[in-house]
């Protein structure tokens, strides 16, 4: 834990205080077979001498946290000082690049994480009223989305959705749009990941799920059955106090897990229409001219952040039930 979390983590924070340090620029004649002219390039060795003398960079202290690239606090004021109203404010408060990817990471984290766990109990309880004979096989059907990786579905999703394609063809004659595209949509695109993201990530709920309901003491159910409790009563007041644990623990590797939605936007080449925390964090580090180390620092550290507050509902209960317990 001290190793492979907390250290890297404090190590993060240290780097996202500072920035790059400038690159000295220096007039230097270049000569070819046509002749010779002035170039500007990068000074090489002052920017090694730079470098050995401040490995992190210029120290920024938590300015980086508040520039245009992140929580853009001078823009934010600028923008609620000049809008008409409160939501002429937060609509262009969320076209800023933090706010957009912020707004898009935590719709696909509260949508797709509580309709993942439904989904997938609804699977679970539906296979176990089935014989025992055949659960093996339904399994094994149903963890398939679990084999194709994230990049891969997301790839023949941005297919299948094409104008040309087998679901976006369908869909433009069913609403009798032949010019209808789904990717050109922000709203649709959207839509699309999130159902994307319930479908990839079902089958893990669904596992989790079935197999907590085979330890379900069966003496409650027969009781409960005995006293005439319906299907639905013993599932309300049986099955399900018995699966909060689970539950719980579920809504904690979710939210964790899609909170860092990165692989379906770069499979779907959503970029235009959708982004996320953990795709600044590739742009800052995939930067044309060099990795800004300092910029994805602050961005992951704020990811962190983030994750924490979504989790603390979870936590609370979590002492609660132990507490309970104890």
């Amino acid at each position: 834990m001290l190793v492979f979390i907390a250290l890297p983590i404090a190590l993060i924070g240290y780097e996202s205080l500072f920035i790059e340090s400038e690159k000295p620029l220096v007039r230097v004649e270049a000569c070819d077979p046509f002749g010779c002219r002035m170039e500007t390039r990068v000074d090489s060795d002052a920017v090694t001498k730079e470098r050995n003398s401040a490995p992190s960079g210029r120290f920024n202290g938590l300015q980086t946290y508040f520039n245009p690239s992140h929580l853009a606090l001078a823009d934010v004021v600028r923008i609620w000082r000049e809008s008409s109203g409160a939501g002429a404010a937060f609509r262009h408060i969320l076209e800023l690049p933090f706010y957009r990817a912020l707004m898009f990471t935590l719709a696909y984290t509260l949508l797709v994480t509580p309709l993942t766990i439904l989904l997938g109990f609804a699977i679970a309880i539906a296979t176990n009223a089935l014989p025992k004979r055949l659960h093996a096989m339904i399994t094994y059907f149903t963890l398939l989305p679990m084999i194709v990786p994230s990049v891969l579905g997301a790839l023949v999703l941005f297919w299948m959705i094409d104008s040309r394609g087998i679901l976006g063809s369908a869909i433009a004659v069913l609403l009798g749009q032949p010019a209808l595209s789904l990717k050109a949509s922000p709203v649709l695109t959207w839509i699309t990941l999130f159902i994307y993201g319930v479908w990839q990530s079902a089958p893990y709920a669904f596992i989790i799920l079935f197999a907590a309901l085979q330890s379900v003491p069966r003496d409650s159910l027969e009781s409960a059955m005995i006293d005439g409790a319906t299907r639905t009563a013993r599932l309300r007041y049986v099955v399900l106090p018995h699966l909060r644990p689970v539950i719980n623990f579920l809504s904690v590797i979710s939210i964790m897990d899609n909170f860092r939605v990165f692989e379906v936007i770069v499979g779907f080449n959503a970029a235009a229409n959708a982004s996320s925390l953990s795709f600044l964090i590739f742009k800052d580090l995939r930067s044309s001219d060099s990795p800004l180390y300092g910029s994805a620092a602050a961005s992951s550290m704020l990811t962190i952040s983030f994750i924490a507050l979504l989790l603390i509902p979870s936590m609370v209960s979590n002492w609660k039930n132990f507490k309970l317990k104890s």
